[in-house]
């Protein structure tokens, strides 16, 4: 399994499922972050965290933990 994580700067990737149970996966779906969304990786902090993406034509950062529970092809 493939995670937001693990995506390279300046790849696009799709949303395949959202792991995470009740406000957590609330919490990325109002982000929009849903099932296949395209989601463009802009930049990674130094040591990881927080991941920079671009979603649905705006820019948002995801923590590390955040990232994780987004599984991506």
């Amino acid at each position: 399994m493939k995670t937001l994580r693990d995506a390279k700067i300046g790849e696009t990737v799709t949303v395949v499922k959202l792991h995470g149970e009740g406000a957590v996966k609330r919490r990325i779906m109002d982000m929009g972050i849903t099932k296949r969304t395209p989601v463009y990786v802009r930049k990674v902090a130094p040591l990881g965290d927080p991941v920079e993406v671009t979603v649905r034509g705006y820019e948002l950062s995801i923590r590390k933990a955040d990232a994780e529970m987004i599984e991506i092809e």
